[in-house]
């Protein structure tokens, strides 16, 4: 079974409610086994696209899924709650945003996914909530909690306790 971390977000409609939804669905999942889920956060938009502030989550599940079919559920799952990357415009506002960051210690890129997320180490939003679940796991030689610590958190506000 791998160990991976998601990141969810949204900002459209009532967001939390739209990632308790997602936090139910990949419960419901019988190839997904939850393991932990961080608190939510509240943050701040990134890209040239006016939009509502975000809430996000991690989540730390076991799957024997591999990378690329665990991505076509993330997929699938968003779009079964209404997401439509199409047409959406990049970076804009969504109803719900599942990333796996991270996969064990796996390291690929192909069409499909990337893992590690490319951009996990930039993005306060991705690494508070993940140092939270798992402040312990060593990724490319630091652990979470470092990585998280050693980035600019302004803005990314834990909204309960």
């Amino acid at each position: 079974m791998a160990d991976v971390v998601l990141s969810l977000g949204s900002n459209i409609g009532v967001a939390a409610d739209h990632i308790a939804d997602a936090v139910r669905r990949l419960r419901a999942d019988p190839d997904l086994f939850v393991l932990a889920i961080s608190r939510l956060y509240r943050t701040k938009p990134i890209g040239p696209v006016e939009q509502n502030d975000f809430i996000n989550v991690a989540v730390r599940l076991k799957t024997s899924l591999s990378p690329n079919d665990l991505m076509k559920k993330c997929l699938g799952l968003e779009a079964a709650m209404g997401r439509d990357r199409v047409s959406a415009v990049r970076w804009g506002p969504r109803v719900i945003d599942i990333d796996i960051i991270l996969y064990d210690d796996i390291t690929m890129k192909n069409a499909e996914v990337e893992i590690p997320h490319p951009r996990f180490r930039e993005r306060a939003f991705v690494l508070v909530p993940m140092a939270e679940i798992a402040p312990d796991r060593i990724v490319q030689g630091r652990n979470l909690q470092e990585l998280a610590a050693s980035i600019d958190s302004t803005g990314v506000e834990a909204l309960t306790s």
